[in-house]
């Protein structure tokens, strides 16, 4: 390995106890993630999270506590030359009534993102494509028994 990632996702949980996700198409693969991405030069890692929930949903949010940080190795899904270093944290918005998705057919066949919200005691980690994502979504429906 020869570079590091560092990623932030935020975990923006509804009323009904559902989460949110994002099924995404990206250079030929069809993945299902927490929403957010990587940090960029020059940021901090809550900024880069706010930064990314305004890019994929036009959505302001407010960092909470920090969920989870993986402490072991994890090879990059999209380059085995690099270490990722992935932050979850727990977002919230005063504008959660505003996220009503329309239905799409998954997974994605084009270039792009769309949204869902997903039951948390669901076998969430059978519908997340990345190592990480499993493992959070398995704490994430413990802590919600």
């Amino acid at each position: 390995m020869n570079s590091f990632t560092i990623r932030v996702y935020g975990l923006m949980i509804n009323q009904n106890q559902e989460v949110l996700v994002s099924d995404e198409f990206r250079d030929g693969i069809a993945f299902t993630k927490f929403p957010g991405g990587g940090l960029e030069f020059g940021e901090g890692i809550s900024s880069a999270l706010i930064r990314e929930y305004k890019e994929e949903l036009d959505l302001d949010v407010s960092v909470e506590s920090l969920f989870y940080v993986n402490d072991h190795l994890q090879v990059s899904a999209f380059n085995e030359q690099t270490q990722l270093l992935a932050f979850y944290y727990f977002v919230k918005t005063s504008c959660i009534e505003k996220l009503i998705f329309e239905s799409y057919e998954i997974p994605l066949k084009m270039n792009g993102e769309k949204q869902r919200w997903l039951p948390i005691n669901s076998n969430l980690e059978n519908v997340l494509t990345f190592p990480l994502d499993k493992i959070v979504a398995s704490k994430l429906t413990e802590k919600h028994l």
